[in-house]
């Protein structure tokens, strides 16, 4: 059955899978929606848009994704409010940080209004997909790769960008301990640390495999030619609480621009929390811990917004973190996600109806 939603051709499922769902037992990510958003880039440009049901993809084995690399991705999420209306959260930061991904990689950046209105006519119409349970989400994955075939080492002459979404629980992400990285990089100046590249990731499952090993959940990355300064946690930015400062590494081209990252260092300023973008040393890190003064250390991120660190380990020395009742982690969290489901003004102009 075909239609046009917002200007998308539309070709639906024959049967729904959702009668088939948990919507109370979802892992994260294991779940997908009836459709997905497809694009191809040939000839030098990308094509009309269209929404299809979630199916399998071809590829000749020629194509250079499984050679060179070139892939992309963003993370996102569509919330429902007790209205029943969708809800998208700052979602042309993930447009441009796309694109800015994309030239760094040399793939063909996307036009805005093929991804604003093919997400949005995705969500109008897999809109029952989104949980209405507390905490529940509907997650987001839009992805660019090289389609194109051949062996030669250099750029794909086709690309194909798709949006797909996974139905998603309350994320928890209990109490982390985490390593401070003493060899391994994540990144590198002139790299790509700053693009969300599918093999930024793929490099960072080995140094974390020896980290769980040790007793470790995940690895706090550190600058790739001293490993003086922690950089970020896991694949999420990583925010450190001294007194009554929230400190934060700057980006670079190591550094993801987080964009819950930004969210809350402008809610932080608005709640009058001190604030700081800064370089910030693992021995101050370690001082800090030894003399009491160190309250917090959390990840952010769009899985979990959120994901306070209980412990960290640096050169065989493991370290606790206080528990505190009235937390920044907390207090940040709740604002953040008040404001994409709804439940509050949005003074910062980040929440899109859909």
């Amino acid at each position: 059955m075909e239609n046009i939603i917002n200007n998308i051709p539309v070709t639906k499922c024959e049967k729904s899978k959702i009668s088939d769902v948990d919507f109370n037992n979802l892992a994260f990510g294991s779940v997908f929606s009836d459709h997905m958003l497809v694009c191809d880039y040939k000839n030098g440009a990308w094509e009309t848009p269209k929404i299809v049901p979630y199916q399998p993809i071809t590829l000749d084995p020629s194509a250079k994704i499984f050679h060179y690399g070139q892939s992309i991705f963003e993370g996102m999420k569509a919330y429902k409010d007790t209205n029943e209306d969708v809800w998208l959260f700052r979602p042309m930061d993930n447009c441009k940080r796309l694109n800015i991904s994309a030239k760094r990689l040399a793939i063909p950046e996307l036009p805005e209004a093929y991804f604003m209105e093919g997400l949005k006519a995705l969500l109008k119409l897999d809109s029952n997909w989104i949980p209405t349970n507390s905490g529940g989400s509907l997650y987001i994955r839009p992805f660019i790769f090289a389609s194109g075939n051949g062996f030669h080492a250099s750029p794909a002459n086709a690309y194909k960008f798709i949006i797909a979404t996974a139905p998603s629980g309350a994320y928890f992400s209990g109490k982390v301990k985490v390593a401070i990285e003493e060899k391994y990089s994540r990144s590198a100046n002139g790299g790509v640390g700053y693009a969300k590249a599918g093999g930024n990731y793929a490099g960072q499952f080995y140094p974390t495999q020896l980290a769980i090993q040790k007793g470790y959940n995940q690895v706090i990355w550190t600058d790739d030619n001293t490993h003086e300064y922690i950089e970020e946690a896991g694949a999420m930015n990583i925010f450190v609480r001294i007194n009554d400062t929230l400190m934060t590494a700057p980006t670079s081209d190591r550094i993801l621009d987080g964009i819950t990252r930004k969210s809350i260092i402008e809610i932080a300023k608005a709640e009058g929390i001190n604030v700081e973008v800064k370089k910030i040393s693992v021995n101050e890190v370690v001082e800090a811990a030894k003399n009491g003064s160190l309250k917090e250390m959390f990840g952010s991120g769009t899985a979990a917004v959120v994901s306070p660190i209980a412990a960290f380990g640096y050169k065989g020395t493991d370290y606790d973190l206080p528990e505190l009742e009235n937390s920044y982690a907390s207090l940040l969290k709740k604002r953040i996600t008040d404001i994409q489901y709804n439940r509050t003004d949005d003074p910062f102009g980040w929440r899109v109806k859909v």
